[in-house]
């Protein structure tokens, strides 16, 4: 086979030199291409030509992850911010993994984030995995025009900072692994999608969400209390999952006996709805339990009407949470209800988990 001469496929342009082909494209192409590399990598490519010296600076995505710490990432980092300016970004992921002295710890990273915010950033992400206790976020809460979407993950997120009602562009909320101990409130007027997995709640209370305009909601593997969702008219599709160390934890008063404390939301003396309540409007919704039956039971003895739902998956872990009377109350409750699903499983010790589905499929 002949050999391809690649360098006879490409004539040189009007210099009589090699072709920098990539180098020709217009400045904002190239500005898009450098966000998507690391930071230190976009900052490397001012050596190529004296056309590519500045253009890093202009980079629509910062993206500044697992360096080496300490004085040598404070320095970096200081300096790429110093020299870009308040160049706009489109994406800025700050991650960042038990690298600094604990004299760097917060205030350093909370500024990057601030600063990410101040140059109209639309899709933030914050991630400070520490060996020790998380960087605590805290001050104002975020003020934005411009962010849609925000990633918050193993981070300590202060009461103040959840008040998203000066974010009005806020469409997608992500928190991971976060300590929302000190969070009485999270709230949203413009969020559409809202993910909490495997947070820590307050033991003492329960968190009140709001987010009327919320369309999809993931509560995943969360510890203590589950939190109080205010009602979602416009909710589409629901994910909640209660996991052996999450949902209530708080079951010190039985029926019988009398809460001392007024307007108690942790104990069973409470009659209010915790999840179906908030859920009504949900046309698919998804509920799974893991050895946890105080919420779900106490919630399918008052079960509301599900005007919209048209598919539901019911996943017991623990054969506790979902018995023949509560999805019995279900299906009478669910005019439109097309698809049900029943799953069951359960652990013997030596065994491997039994599984049982039931699918059945009703229309009125």
């Amino acid at each position: 086979m002949p050999t391809r001469e690649v360098g006879r496929s490409l004539p040189p342009s009007g210099g009589g030199g090699d072709e920098d082909r990539l180098g020709d494209l217009p400045d904002g192409i190239l500005h898009h291409i450098l966000g998507f590399l690391p930071a230190p990598e976009s900052v490397r490519t001012c050596v190529l030509a004296r056309r590519w010296r500045h253009l890093w600076k202009s980079a629509t995505g910062l993206r500044i992850a697992n360096l080496d710490g300490g004085d040598k990432l404070h320095d970096f980092v200081y300096h790429l911010l110093l020299l870009r300016g308040r160049a706009p970004l489109d994406t800025c992921e700050l991650k960042f993994g038990g690298l600094f002295d604990f004299d760097y710890r917060d205030r350093p990273v909370i500024l990057w984030f601030r600063h990410a915010v101040l140059c109209e950033v639309q899709v933030l992400r914050l991630q400070v995995s520490w060996y020790g206790a998380p960087l605590h976020l805290d001050g104002p809460p975020l003020a934005s025009r411009h962010v849609v979407k925000l990633e918050l993950i193993d981070v300590e997120l202060a009461h103040s900072f959840l008040d998203f009602s000066s974010c009005p562009v806020l469409e997608h909320l992500e928190i991971a692994r976060c300590d929302l101990s000190d969070a009485k409130n999270i709230s949203s007027q413009s969020l559409k999608r809202l993910k909490i997995i495997k947070c820590d709640f307050s033991c003492n209370f329960r968190t009140r969400i709001r987010v009327p305009n919320l369309l999809s909601l993931c509560l995943q593997d969360c510890y203590y209390p589950t939190p109080l969702f205010e009602i979602m008219p416009l909710l589409v599709e629901a994910f909640i999952r209660v996991d052996v160390l999450s949902g209530d934890l708080i079951t010190l008063y039985s029926d019988s006996e009398k809460c001392p404390h007024d307007d108690c939301d942790l104990c069973r003396s409470n009659t209010n709805c915790v999840f179906l309540q908030a859920l009504l409007q949900a046309q698919n919704l998804v509920l799974i339990t893991y050895d946890q039956e105080f919420v779900f039971k106490r919630d399918l003895m008052r079960c509301p009407t599900f005007s919209n739902l048209k598919t539901l998956l019911l996943i017991d872990c623990g054969y506790v949470a979902f018995d023949l009377h509560g999805v019995t109350g279900i299906l009478g409750h669910s005019p439109v209800l097309e698809k049900l699903t029943l799953e069951f499983s359960s652990k013997v010790p030596g065994h491997e988990a039994t599984n049982s589905r039931c699918v059945t499929s009703h229309n009125h």
